[in-house]
């Protein structure tokens, strides 16, 4: 019997399908760490302390993890080209109120409702493009989708800190929400229609860790390394200007080649996780804490910080997509409910990070959440290296 999702698709379309969710994690991802360059013209604006402003990313984060596994499942019979455009619908609307709210706790209430539709994006993206061209591609349409993150942070949030550099950040957000709609077109003239496929309901989803003994310690991991990763990186820009002093020049210049780098990180890790995806996420979480203690170190050297950003981003594209492959591979048979548990701590742990990190730079100072994560990510490296066996070799489900 034939089902709707194996019927051959027109290659073309399906392809265009691809692009259009690709731009949806685009728009997603860039509207969820746009503050990180914004932060200190947003704090200045909103008269907030720079830690405050990072509740733009905490908030965010806190629903676009805690309600994603909730969400997938009580939409699990819904068409799935209809609830992306629903997710982009809100995405658009948020970012539009976002331009235009005249007061800080009506944008923190806008980035809670649109973490939610992050979330689920999340959790049901990948799968949408591997469902929409035929089997022997699907591999690399996740990975073309995947790409969307470097293109984000390649382009488009030292895109936004530009935008906000000749105007305001109040239009950077604006021209986002227009992006969002532009999207939402896109998406409804290539992506066909996708029923529901392998949801599960949310006492199944919770269930799955208890027995999956992989899977349990990927998600450790996870967590331990997006703690330190985001701590450290939503706090970048006030740590440049404090220790490197720099301009708004310099500062989208770095981002722009921590953008670069994780492209990079993303291309060797396309042939390395192939080969041993524990030692592409080690080297990568090795590399990440070095460049974290040498900006400590020799941050105030003037190209130093560029170089070490750099590093930064490599190491982090190398580490994200090594976490993603060994979430899919512990969990082959149940997809959508792993990678909303991979976005529940994902996001989650953003959001911790974020928080903590805002604590840490309002009382000890910026230089001190550099120190957190770095601390956090060797944490990650650790786990890695003590569970190889479990992590490396072991069947998903066995446990």
């Amino acid at each position: 019997m034939v089902t709707q999702d194996e019927r051959t698709h027109s290659t073309a379309r399906g392809w265009l399908g691809v692009a259009a969710i690709t731009a949806s994690l685009f728009v997603f991802l860039t509207t969820e760490l746009m503050p990180i360059g914004l932060l200190t013209p947003l704090s200045t604006s909103l008269e907030i302390t720079a830690g405050t402003a990072g509740l733009m990313v905490t908030l965010y984060g806190i629903s676009a993890g805690m309600g994603v596994p909730f969400i997938v499942a009580w939409t699990r019979r819904v068409n799935r080209r209809v609830l992306l455009s629903t997710l982009l619908v809100v995405l658009s609307v948020g970012n539009l109120v976002t331009a235009i709210s005249p007061n800080y706790p009506l944008v923190l209430t806008t980035r809670l409702v649109m973490g939610f539709a992050s979330g689920v994006f999340w959790a049901i993206g990948v799968s949408m493009a591997m469902r929409i061209v035929p089997p022997h591609h699907a591999s690399r349409a996740a990975a073309v989708v995947m790409s969307g993150i470097s293109i984000a942070t390649v382009a488009g949030i030292p895109l936004g800190t530009v935008v906000e550099s000749l105007t305001s950040w109040r239009t950077t957000f604006l021209i986002w929400a227009g992006l969002g709609v532009l999207v939402l077109v896109a998406v409804a003239a290539t992506v066909p229609s996708l029923p529901s496929q392998n949801a599960v309901a949310v006492r199944e989803v919770f269930g799955l860790p208890l027995w999956n003994v992989r899977l349990r310690l990927v998600l450790v991991v996870v967590v331990l390394f997006v703690l330190g990763h985001f701590g450290a990186y939503t706090f970048v820009r006030p740590f440049l200007e404090s220790d490197a002093s720099a301009t708004p020049v310099y500062i989208t210049a770095a981002l722009m080649i921590f953008g670069a780098g994780g492209a990079i990180g993303n291309v060797i890790a396309g042939y390395t996780v192939t080969r041993s995806v524990r030692t592409s996420f080690v080297v990568g979480a090795a590399g990440l804490v070095g460049s974290l203690l040498l900006l400590l170190a020799i941050g105030q050297v003037p190209a130093a910080p560029l170089v070490l950003l750099g590093l930064w981003g490599i190491s982090f594209g190398v580490v994200q997509l090594s976490q993603l492959t060994m979430t899919q591979a512990a969990a082959p048979d149940t997809f959508e409910a792993a990678m909303s548990l991979n976005t529940l701590a994902y996001n989650s742990s953003i959001a911790i990070g974020a928080l903590l990190g805002g604590l840490l730079v309002d009382n000890a100072g910026v230089r001190s959440v550099i120190w957190f994560g770095a601390a956090l990510t060797a944490a990650s490296l650790l786990v890695m290296l003590t569970t190889r066996r479990t992590t490396s070799g072991a069947p998903a489900g066995s446990g």
